[in-house]
């Protein structure tokens, strides 16, 4: 069976491999499109696992509410270089794992890699085997978190960061509402809070920073020799501070230093005639815990002269 050069481009489009690839694919396969497809997948794993060693850190992270199921998603995928982030065939599949989640609602990466890829019609371990073929870096779909009920996402430096914060109210689909969501979203992009309120701060981790403060108090000449209950009511201010640094409620709220996110969210509620409650956020940071692939130009020019 005979190909063309429509057949190889079609092929391409089809599989966004190189065309020298797409031309041996169909030349091994007689012109038979679909087995020519099989041929190019199973040499994508063989490239996909060379590749499997290399550091991915780089990537995006992608916030979305989707709009066939309307539930939230976060997802990191990684790649090893910024510039591979930027590509759109690299978007789409992100895109694509975000859809998937919000329709399956998997409990693990691992059980997202064995579901059909909404859109792609292969499953996700598939088609991230055939990015990494035709893109020629290894990727990782790291994590996710989904959320469903009303959540307000959020994406800063183009997938550097993302951003989903869950609400319990009855103010949903509110232009006034949806604006102050997003305040609180970009509050959790920017001051970086670590839980949602006081509550939320296990006692093990109060206990810790309290062992930390009194140390510090009996390290420094002037403070140590106070008498215990002063020292006991320093540590509950500084307790009191450490609230306002890491809990997202206590924060001071970034567009007025003035009040508090708790006060903004009270205030709201009030000018709108409803309730709010922040009820949880999640806020991923592209390669944060990762390690980073160091590269060293000279060496590697060096190595490339021998």
């Amino acid at each position: 069976m005979a190909f063309t050069a429509k057949d190889v481009q079609a092929l391409r489009e089809r599989t966004g491999c190189g065309m020298m690839e797409c031309k041996k694919a169909l030349t091994e396969t007689d012109g038979d499109m679909d087995k020519a497809i099989e041929v190019l997948r199973e040499k994508g794993l063989a490239a996909a696992a060379k590749k499997s060693g290399r550091i991915a850190a780089e990537g995006i992270v992608l916030a979305m509410v989707d709009d066939a199921t309307k539930v939230g998603v976060v997802i990191e995928v990684n790649s090893e270089t910024d510039f591979v982030a930027k590509n759109n065939e690299f978007v789409k599949f992100v895109e694509a794992c975000a859809k998937t989640v919000a329709a399956n609602k998997p409990a693990s990466v691992e059980a997202l890699m064995d579901m059909q890829a909404v859109g792609l019609g292969m499953t996700v371990a598939e088609a991230l085997r055939e990015k990494i073929l035709t893109i020629g870096e290894n990727m990782k779909i790291r994590r996710f978190t989904f959320a469903e009920g009303t959540v307000c996402t959020y994406v800063h430096g183009g997938g550097r960061i993302g951003v989903m914060v869950m609400f319990d109210t009855d103010l949903a689909g509110k232009a006034e509402f949806e604006a102050y969501a997003k305040d609180i979203a970009m509050q959790v992009a920017a001051v970086m809070p670590s839980y949602l309120d006081e509550a939320s701060v296990p006692a093990e981790v109060i206990e810790k920073e309290k062992e930390i403060l009194k140390a510090q108090i009996a390290n420094d000449e002037k403070l140590k020799n106070k008498p215990a209950q002063i020292i006991e009511k320093m540590v509950d201010g500084r307790i009191g501070k450490f609230y306002k640094e890491n809990c997202l409620m206590d924060q001071a709220f970034i567009k007025d230093g003035e009040i508090s996110v708790a006060k903004y969210t009270e205030n709201t509620a009030k000018e709108l005639g409803g309730s709010i409650k922040v009820t949880g956020f999640v806020r991923y940071e592209k390669g944060e815990g990762l390690e980073k692939k160091e590269d060293n130009f000279a060496e590697e020019v060096a190595s490339m002269m021998k």
